[in-house]
Protein backbone atom coordinates (compact mmCIF):
# COMPACT_ATOMS: atom_id res chain seq x y z
CA UNK A 1 0.00 0.00 0.00
CA UNK A 2 1.37 3.59 -0.83
CA UNK A 3 1.28 6.11 2.35
CA UNK A 4 -0.67 8.91 2.63
CA UNK A 5 2.23 11.24 1.69
CA UNK A 6 2.91 9.15 -1.36
CA UNK A 7 -0.56 9.06 -2.82
CA UNK A 8 -0.77 13.15 -2.21
CA UNK A 9 2.18 13.74 -4.57
CA UNK A 10 1.00 11.19 -7.33
CA UNK A 11 -2.01 13.37 -7.43
CA UNK A 12 -0.56 16.84 -7.22
CA UNK A 13 1.74 15.23 -10.54
CA UNK A 14 -1.05 14.00 -11.96
CA UNK A 15 -3.14 16.85 -11.99
CA UNK A 16 -0.05 19.39 -13.08
CA UNK A 17 -0.07 16.58 -15.86
CA UNK A 18 -3.60 17.76 -16.78
CA UNK A 19 -2.65 21.59 -16.04
CA UNK A 20 0.14 21.29 -18.33
CA UNK A 21 -1.75 19.19 -21.50
CA UNK A 22 -4.60 21.89 -21.47
CA UNK A 23 -2.68 25.24 -20.09
CA UNK A 24 -5.98 25.70 -18.05
CA UNK A 25 -4.83 24.51 -14.26
CA UNK A 26 -7.48 25.50 -11.92
CA UNK A 27 -10.24 25.41 -14.83
CA UNK A 28 -12.76 22.97 -16.10
CA UNK A 29 -10.67 20.63 -18.60
CA UNK A 30 -11.09 21.00 -21.99
CA UNK A 31 -13.40 19.39 -23.78
CA UNK A 32 -11.28 17.63 -26.30
CA UNK A 33 -9.43 16.25 -23.97
CA UNK A 34 -12.24 15.28 -21.72
CA UNK A 35 -13.88 13.24 -24.80
CA UNK A 36 -10.57 11.99 -25.52
CA UNK A 37 -10.24 10.04 -21.94
CA UNK A 38 -13.82 9.08 -22.13
CA UNK A 39 -13.69 8.04 -25.38
CA UNK A 40 -14.76 4.80 -25.21
CA UNK A 41 -18.46 6.52 -24.23
CA UNK A 42 -20.50 6.78 -27.40
CA UNK A 43 -23.33 8.53 -25.96
CA UNK A 44 -24.91 11.60 -25.70
CA UNK A 45 -22.32 14.68 -23.92
CA UNK A 46 -23.15 17.84 -22.37
CA UNK A 47 -21.92 20.69 -23.84
CA UNK A 48 -18.64 20.58 -22.12
CA UNK A 49 -18.21 16.96 -23.18
CA UNK A 50 -18.95 15.14 -19.95
CA UNK A 51 -20.86 11.96 -20.70
CA UNK A 52 -24.59 12.26 -20.41
CA UNK A 53 -25.97 8.79 -18.80
CA UNK A 54 -29.28 8.26 -19.44
CA UNK A 55 -32.01 8.95 -17.08
CA UNK A 56 -33.23 5.79 -17.77
CA UNK A 57 -30.08 4.17 -16.55
CA UNK A 58 -29.70 6.36 -13.58
CA UNK A 59 -33.53 5.54 -12.76
CA UNK A 60 -32.84 1.70 -13.21
CA UNK A 61 -29.34 2.31 -11.37
CA UNK A 62 -31.53 2.93 -7.98
CA UNK A 63 -32.55 -0.63 -7.69
CA UNK A 64 -28.69 -2.57 -8.24
CA UNK A 65 -26.86 -3.10 -5.34
CA UNK A 66 -23.12 -1.92 -4.50
CA UNK A 67 -21.58 -5.28 -3.97
CA UNK A 68 -23.11 -6.62 -7.25
CA UNK A 69 -21.83 -3.08 -8.84
CA UNK A 70 -18.10 -3.39 -7.12
CA UNK A 71 -17.76 -7.16 -8.55
CA UNK A 72 -19.07 -6.33 -11.82
CA UNK A 73 -16.33 -3.75 -12.37
CA UNK A 74 -13.80 -6.12 -10.58
CA UNK A 75 -14.28 -8.93 -13.21
CA UNK A 76 -13.81 -6.38 -15.98
CA UNK A 77 -10.67 -4.71 -14.82
CA UNK A 78 -11.96 -1.98 -12.80
CA UNK A 79 -10.24 -2.24 -9.57
CA UNK A 80 -10.38 1.18 -7.83
CA UNK A 81 -14.17 2.18 -8.40
CA UNK A 82 -15.23 2.00 -4.70
CA UNK A 83 -14.47 3.99 -1.33
CA UNK A 84 -15.87 2.96 1.85
CA UNK A 85 -15.65 4.68 5.38
CA UNK A 86 -18.51 7.39 5.55
CA UNK A 87 -20.83 9.32 7.53
CA UNK A 88 -23.99 9.79 6.03
CA UNK A 89 -26.08 12.04 6.69
CA UNK A 90 -29.42 9.53 5.96
CA UNK A 91 -28.32 5.86 5.67
CA UNK A 92 -32.12 5.27 4.07
CA UNK A 93 -31.60 7.87 0.89
CA UNK A 94 -29.09 6.60 -1.53
CA UNK A 95 -27.83 9.03 -3.93
CA UNK A 96 -27.35 7.53 -7.74
CA UNK A 97 -26.21 10.38 -10.31
CA UNK A 98 -23.43 11.82 -12.96
CA UNK A 99 -20.50 12.73 -11.40
CA UNK A 100 -19.85 16.54 -11.54
CA UNK A 101 -15.88 16.61 -9.95
CA UNK A 102 -13.65 19.39 -7.72
CA UNK A 103 -10.07 18.94 -6.22
CA UNK A 104 -9.41 21.14 -3.48
CA UNK A 105 -5.43 21.82 -2.77
CA UNK A 106 -3.44 23.34 0.07
CA UNK A 107 -3.54 27.32 -0.94
CA UNK A 108 -0.91 29.53 -2.15
CA UNK A 109 -1.58 33.05 -2.54
CA UNK A 110 0.30 33.45 -5.76
CA UNK A 111 -1.72 30.92 -7.54
CA UNK A 112 -5.23 31.90 -5.73
CA UNK A 113 -4.55 35.45 -6.89
CA UNK A 114 -4.20 33.90 -10.76
CA UNK A 115 -6.93 31.86 -10.26
CA UNK A 116 -9.73 34.51 -9.02
CA UNK A 117 -8.59 37.10 -11.45
CA UNK A 118 -9.06 34.66 -14.34
CA UNK A 119 -12.11 33.82 -12.84
CA UNK A 120 -13.43 36.70 -12.92
CA UNK A 121 -12.88 37.67 -16.85
CA UNK A 122 -14.32 34.27 -16.77
CA UNK A 123 -17.34 35.48 -15.59
CA UNK A 124 -17.41 32.65 -12.32
CA UNK A 125 -19.61 34.27 -9.97
CA UNK A 126 -18.70 33.60 -6.12
CA UNK A 127 -16.23 32.31 -4.49
CA UNK A 128 -14.11 28.92 -5.82
CA UNK A 129 -16.05 26.79 -3.43
CA UNK A 130 -19.40 28.17 -5.71
CA UNK A 131 -18.01 27.50 -9.25
CA UNK A 132 -18.53 23.69 -8.79
CA UNK A 133 -21.98 24.27 -7.25
CA UNK A 134 -23.22 26.37 -10.15
CA UNK A 135 -22.18 24.32 -12.61
CA UNK A 136 -24.75 21.79 -11.16
CA UNK A 137 -27.82 20.19 -13.70
CA UNK A 138 -30.53 18.09 -12.68
CA UNK A 139 -29.10 14.17 -11.88
CA UNK A 140 -25.56 15.12 -11.15
CA UNK A 141 -23.89 14.15 -7.88
CA UNK A 142 -21.63 16.56 -6.86
CA UNK A 143 -18.15 14.35 -5.92
CA UNK A 144 -15.06 16.69 -4.11
CA UNK A 145 -11.55 15.76 -3.30
CA UNK A 146 -10.36 17.61 -0.22
CA UNK A 147 -8.21 14.87 1.09
CA UNK A 148 -10.08 14.17 3.96
CA UNK A 149 -9.20 17.99 5.27
CA UNK A 150 -11.31 19.49 8.49
CA UNK A 151 -12.67 22.81 6.84
CA UNK A 152 -16.13 22.10 5.05
CA UNK A 153 -16.64 22.00 1.88
CA UNK A 154 -20.92 22.87 2.56
CA UNK A 155 -23.27 23.95 4.87
CA UNK A 156 -27.20 24.13 5.19
CA UNK A 157 -26.82 27.35 2.35
CA UNK A 158 -25.11 25.94 0.17
CA UNK A 159 -26.86 21.96 0.87
CA UNK A 160 -29.94 23.76 0.00
CA UNK A 161 -28.29 25.15 -3.65
CA UNK A 162 -26.60 22.06 -4.64
CA UNK A 163 -30.48 20.18 -4.03
CA UNK A 164 -31.77 22.63 -6.37
CA UNK A 165 -30.03 22.46 -9.09
CA UNK A 166 -29.43 18.97 -8.91
CA UNK A 167 -32.02 17.24 -6.73
CA UNK A 168 -29.51 14.77 -5.49
CA UNK A 169 -26.38 15.05 -2.96
CA UNK A 170 -23.13 14.81 -2.69
CA UNK A 171 -20.18 12.66 -2.03
CA UNK A 172 -17.00 15.08 -0.52
CA UNK A 173 -13.99 12.89 0.59
CA UNK A 174 -13.50 16.45 2.92
CA UNK A 175 -16.31 17.73 5.89
CA UNK A 176 -19.34 19.08 5.85
CA UNK A 177 -21.13 21.88 8.43
CA UNK A 178 -24.70 22.41 9.84
CA UNK A 179 -25.75 18.74 10.13
CA UNK A 180 -29.16 19.40 11.44
CA UNK A 181 -30.01 22.19 8.46
CA UNK A 182 -28.62 19.83 5.88
CA UNK A 183 -30.97 16.52 7.37
CA UNK A 184 -33.85 19.27 7.12
CA UNK A 185 -33.40 19.13 2.85
CA UNK A 186 -35.93 16.96 1.97
CA UNK A 187 -34.48 14.01 -0.76
CA UNK A 188 -30.97 15.35 0.38
CA UNK A 189 -28.27 12.89 0.82
CA UNK A 190 -24.47 13.54 1.90
CA UNK A 191 -21.59 11.45 2.09
CA UNK A 192 -18.40 12.57 3.64
CA UNK A 193 -16.03 12.27 5.66
CA UNK A 194 -17.36 13.76 9.02
CA UNK A 195 -19.22 16.84 9.73
CA UNK A 196 -17.39 19.93 11.82
CA UNK A 197 -18.34 22.84 12.64
CA UNK A 198 -15.60 24.93 10.82
CA UNK A 199 -15.73 26.70 7.63
CA UNK A 200 -13.51 26.24 4.43
CA UNK A 201 -10.28 27.53 4.82
CA UNK A 202 -6.63 27.01 3.77
CA UNK A 203 -7.48 25.66 0.48
CA UNK A 204 -8.44 26.57 -3.56
CA UNK A 205 -9.73 25.00 -6.17
CA UNK A 206 -7.36 23.56 -8.26
CA UNK A 207 -9.67 21.28 -10.57
CA UNK A 208 -12.71 22.06 -11.82
CA UNK A 209 -15.10 18.73 -13.18
CA UNK A 210 -11.47 17.03 -14.23
CA UNK A 211 -10.15 13.41 -13.02
CA UNK A 212 -9.82 13.16 -9.72
CA UNK A 213 -9.11 10.55 -6.64
CA UNK A 214 -11.97 9.80 -3.83
CA UNK A 215 -9.57 8.61 -1.31
CA UNK A 216 -8.51 4.65 -3.47
CA UNK A 217 -11.00 5.52 -6.45
CA UNK A 218 -10.41 7.07 -9.77
CA UNK A 219 -13.32 9.26 -10.61
CA UNK A 220 -13.62 11.31 -13.90
CA UNK A 221 -16.73 13.72 -14.91
CA UNK A 222 -19.83 11.75 -15.90
CA UNK A 223 -19.34 8.72 -14.50
CA UNK A 224 -22.11 7.23 -12.50
CA UNK A 225 -22.13 7.23 -8.91
CA UNK A 226 -24.19 5.22 -6.49
CA UNK A 227 -23.75 6.20 -3.05
CA UNK A 228 -25.38 3.86 -0.21
CA UNK A 229 -24.89 2.32 3.00
CA UNK A 230 -22.03 -0.13 1.95
CA UNK A 231 -20.18 2.43 0.65
CA UNK A 232 -19.51 4.62 -2.77
CA UNK A 233 -19.17 2.86 -6.27
CA UNK A 234 -18.16 5.24 -9.49
CA UNK A 235 -19.17 3.08 -12.53
CA UNK A 236 -17.45 4.54 -16.16
CA UNK A 237 -19.94 5.91 -18.14
CA UNK A 238 -19.67 3.79 -20.85
CA UNK A 239 -19.91 0.71 -18.50
CA UNK A 240 -23.10 1.58 -17.04
CA UNK A 241 -25.33 -0.57 -19.20
CA UNK A 242 -23.24 -3.42 -18.90
CA UNK A 243 -23.24 -3.35 -14.90
CA UNK A 244 -26.90 -2.41 -14.42
CA UNK A 245 -27.98 -4.96 -16.74
CA UNK A 246 -25.83 -7.54 -15.18
CA UNK A 247 -27.13 -6.29 -11.67
CA UNK A 248 -30.59 -6.88 -12.96
CA UNK A 249 -29.60 -10.22 -13.62
CA UNK A 250 -28.27 -11.07 -10.68
CA UNK A 251 -31.33 -9.93 -8.70
CA UNK A 252 -33.59 -12.16 -10.70
CA UNK A 253 -31.54 -14.89 -10.52
CA UNK A 254 -31.50 -14.89 -6.63
CA UNK A 255 -34.93 -14.29 -6.94
CA UNK A 256 -35.44 -17.43 -9.25
CA UNK A 257 -33.06 -19.04 -6.57
CA UNK A 258 -34.78 -18.69 -3.44
CA UNK A 259 -38.04 -19.64 -5.67
CA UNK A 260 -37.03 -22.87 -6.66
CA UNK A 261 -35.34 -23.70 -3.44
CA UNK A 262 -37.98 -23.32 -1.28
CA UNK A 263 -40.59 -25.15 -3.86
CA UNK A 264 -37.94 -27.94 -3.38
CA UNK A 265 -37.45 -28.24 -7.19
CA UNK A 266 -33.48 -27.72 -6.98
CA UNK A 267 -31.04 -27.76 -4.46
CA UNK A 268 -28.73 -24.61 -3.04
CA UNK A 269 -25.52 -26.24 -4.42
CA UNK A 270 -27.70 -26.37 -8.16
CA UNK A 271 -29.37 -22.99 -8.16
CA UNK A 272 -25.18 -21.34 -7.05
CA UNK A 273 -23.47 -22.69 -9.03
CA UNK A 274 -23.10 -22.73 -13.12
CA UNK A 275 -26.52 -23.52 -14.26
CA UNK A 276 -27.62 -26.71 -16.80
CA UNK A 277 -29.23 -26.51 -19.47
CA UNK A 278 -32.36 -27.49 -17.57
CA UNK A 279 -32.31 -24.61 -15.22
CA UNK A 280 -31.89 -22.14 -18.14
CA UNK A 281 -35.11 -23.26 -19.00
CA UNK A 282 -36.66 -23.22 -16.42
CA UNK A 283 -35.02 -20.09 -15.46
CA UNK A 284 -36.18 -18.17 -19.08
CA UNK A 285 -40.14 -20.17 -18.42
CA UNK A 286 -40.28 -18.41 -14.66
CA UNK A 287 -39.44 -15.00 -16.63
CA UNK A 288 -43.02 -15.23 -19.04
CA UNK A 289 -44.58 -16.51 -15.86
CA UNK A 290 -43.30 -13.36 -14.04
CA UNK A 291 -44.06 -9.93 -15.80
CA UNK A 292 -42.43 -7.90 -13.42
CA UNK A 293 -39.20 -9.28 -14.12
CA UNK A 294 -36.87 -7.98 -17.12
CA UNK A 295 -36.65 -10.79 -20.06
CA UNK A 296 -33.87 -11.32 -21.63
CA UNK A 297 -32.65 -14.15 -24.42
CA UNK A 298 -30.83 -17.22 -23.96
CA UNK A 299 -27.87 -15.97 -25.86
CA UNK A 300 -28.28 -13.10 -23.30
CA UNK A 301 -28.54 -15.77 -20.35
CA UNK A 302 -25.60 -18.01 -21.52
CA UNK A 303 -23.56 -14.31 -21.73
CA UNK A 304 -24.11 -13.50 -17.98
CA UNK A 305 -23.24 -17.10 -16.53
CA UNK A 306 -20.34 -17.27 -18.65
CA UNK A 307 -18.91 -14.26 -16.75
CA UNK A 308 -20.44 -15.37 -13.34
CA UNK A 309 -18.21 -14.95 -10.30
CA UNK A 310 -20.87 -13.99 -8.09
Amino acid sequence: MFSKNYRFYLSLVFICYLGSVSNLFAQAIPKEELIFLTSAWKGERFADGRPRISDDLLKRAREIGIEEAWQILNNEGYLYQYERNWKILHEDVTVVGRALTAQFMPIRPDVEKNIVERAAKEGRAGRHLHWPINMLTKGDVYVADNKGRVGSLMGDNLGNVIYKNSGNGVVFDGFARDIDGLAEIKGFNAHVRDFAPQFLQGVVLMGLNTPITIGSAIVLPGDLVIAGRAGVVFIPAHMAELVISTAEFIASKDRFGHEMIRSGTYKANEVDTQWTDTIKVEYLKWLDRNPAEKKITRAQLDQFMSKRTY
